[in-house]
């Protein structure tokens, strides 16, 4: 498989993506697109002031849309112009129209690969990815809920003092405001965490997940770290057809959205979206609920 990787958008996300491939020795081959150009140059050359030192060589380079012709993946890692204030949908309208003006230049060069997309607010601007490149929906898929588990299994090892590895379980539906913590599948080691936390403590986890992005985002200015390794492992899954199970934003048929919830990855993207059949009929309720808003925000921006 062709193990070329291009990324849309070199602010601190696109470029901390890229800094975890190189390092990382992901892709064999990086092009870094941006509207600054002379940023994306630069950065590009930072990055290949580091191969002498990375235990893989990886070909960087810089450039416009027709050099991602032939990438095996494309991520969307394009920003806001402003810091956020409450909520990742604030960004919609500005990131949406971003988005529909370059997914047709991107498909006009004759791409064929995997899109994946960090580009806030997640599900609803992988959904309008989707539509606008017509390409089958396994191989288009956001980060989705990912970050947001990966924050859920931090959270829990720290009160629990056990690696964050040891924690299963995952964060489900919208990247954002409306997400919640499926706690019937959540574990701590082999103990159900529904046994270990009280009613009034898994509230306060709830609250903390959520807020912990938006602490980070307000004590520096932006999130990237976390974001960048998640999109890094997706990569690599894809490249090694992996087959790993993530919560991913998928396209959902009986809610008509991209949201997060577990599915299988390899070489042709999504493999298989897996059944949420361990809910109770209260996280049903919520999955359902948080649809909704992501399809209330879909229908503002996109009417095509």
């Amino acid at each position: 498989m062709q193990q070329k990787v291009g990324i849309i958008g070199c602010g601190h996300v696109g470029s901390d993506v890229a800094f975890s491939l190189v390092t990382q020795g992901i892709c064999t081959e990086l092009v870094l697109v941006d509207q600054n150009s002379e940023k994306a140059s630069s950065e590009a050359m930072e990055l290949r002031d580091m191969l002498s030192a990375t235990h893989a060589y990886t070909k960087v380079i810089s450039g416009g849309y027709e050099l991602l012709r032939d990438a095996s993946v494309i991520v969307m890692a394009i920003g806001p112009t402003t810091l956020l204030e409450k909520d990742r949908m604030e960004e919609l309208k500005e990131t949406s129209a971003a988005v529909r003006s370059i997914v047709p230049k991107v498909m006009q060069t004759g791409f064929n690969g995997i899109f994946i997309n960090i580009t806030n607010p997640c599900d609803v601007i992988t959904q309008i990815i989707a539509k606008e490149s017509g390409l089958p929906k396994r191989q288009v898929f956001g980060t989705g809920t990912s970050l947001d588990t990966m924050r859920m299994r931090s959270a829990l090892g720290e009160h629990f003092q056990v690696s964050p590895k040891s924690i299963s379980g995952y964060v489900l539906a919208e990247h954002g405001e409306s997400q919640f913590i499926a706690w019937s599948g959540v574990k701590v080691g082999t103990k159900p965490a529904l046994e270990l936390l009280s009613l009034e403590e898994r509230a306060e986890f709830k609250e903390k997940v959520r807020a912990r992005g938006w602490n980070i985002l307000l004590g520096k200015g932006w999130t990237s770290f976390g974001i960048a390794t998640a999109a890094a492992r997706l990569i690599a899954i894809i490249h090694d057809d992996a087959r790993e199970v993530l919560p991913i934003s998928v396209y959902d048929e009986s809610e008509g959205v991209y949201a997060g919830r577990p599915a299988v990855i390899g070489r042709d993207g999504v493999c298989q979206i897996l059944p949420l059949e361990q809910l109770t009929t209260e996280e049903e309720k919520l999955y359902q609920a948080s649809c909704g808003v992501i399809k209330q925000a879909f229908s503002t921006v996109y009417t095509k």
